[in-house]
């Protein structure tokens, strides 16, 4: 099957929206359904989490189950049809989880990102030689191999950023420590630091930092997270709501609910404009490059 830009993440996420809000208004809990469907619960889960592709045939008992209008049926197992597409990222089944699997599709589809990060340089922005150190100490273990599909899994990420038809436009805000902490020794950080200048004058890019003497702000107690936005269709709607990311040791967390996007939209703009400008942050991350050479 032909791989796409955006793979199949968005129409499996609508599919299982529109199947957890059938189940609902049928009145049926996860587990009533999954019995009546000879399903297991974490497959019906699964399926409703938009995390895996799902059959037509697989669909229609599902609606039928729920109470679904034969068009809303048609309409359903028709989007079906489209979980099957293949991402680029989806050649490197081997070594990405079906939870980070997710992410890289709502990434590729996204028109719009606010990312805080206040521990390492996100993904996006990563040089080869960090990415690599990074990858390497999270995996312990594996093969070189192994690691090194990683690392190509994390550059080709990257294209998002200067893709020729809509680029993403990214707000990132970085915590001074992430630029000092020397990931993979001085020469590396160096070189990582200035490929972050370098990405942070692109046009669809603005990146600033949050010194230590700005003193207690809202990411002190804000773990790091992404804010992912969507185009709109036809009808002036976004395609996905806004979609907010937390990535954890073992798995990550995905919240949608309004309140929950609301709450974090605060904090991310309370915490850019805590920080240094745009201008005055790669100021900061030159100065620290050099003192990562000479230092």
């Amino acid at each position: 099957m032909a791989e796409t830009l955006t793979g199949s993440t968005v129409p499996r996420r609508q599919l299982g929206r529109y199947l957890r809000e059938l189940r609902g208004s049928a009145g049926l809990t996860v587990r009533a359904a999954a019995k009546e469907l000879e399903r297991s619960e974490p497959t019906l889960w699964r399926i409703e989490s938009g995390l895996v592709a799902v059959r037509a045939l697989d669909v229609e008992p599902m609606c039928r189950l729920y109470g679904a209008t034969e068009d809303m049926t048609k309409a359903l197992m028709a989007l079906a049809r489209e979980t099957k597409a293949k991402g680029w990222w989806q050649r490197y089944g081997d070594v990405v989880p079906e939870w980070f699997d997710l992410f890289v599709g709502l990434e590729a589809a996204a028109n719009q990102m606010a990312e805080y990060e206040h521990s390492v340089v996100p993904g996006l922005f990563q040089s080869e030689g960090y990415a690599r150190t990074v990858i390497a100490a999270d995996h312990q273990g594996e093969r070189d191999e192994e690691i090194a599909r990683r690392v190509e899994l994390r550059l080709g990420r990257q294209a998002i950023l200067k893709r020729p038809i809509d680029p993403p436009a990214i707000r990132a805000v970085l915590g001074e420590p992430v630029l000092r902490s020397p990931v993979g020794g001085s020469a590396v950080m160096a070189d990582q630091l200035d490929h972050l200048a370098e990405v942070s004058q692109l046009p669809n890019v603005s990146l600033r930092v949050v010194p230590v003497s700005a003193g207690y702000h809202p990411g002190i107690v804000t773990p790091s997270f992404t804010i992912l936005r969507f185009p709109v269709n036809g009808g002036g709607q976004e395609s996905e709501p806004p979609t907010i990311y937390q990535e954890m040791y073992t798995g990550a967390l995905y919240l949608d609910k309004p309140t929950e996007v609301e709450r974090f939209d605060a904090a991310f703009e309370a915490i850019w404009d805590t920080a240094l400008d745009e201008r005055s942050s790669r100021n900061l991350i030159g100065k620290t490059a050099e003192d990562m050479r000479h230092g």
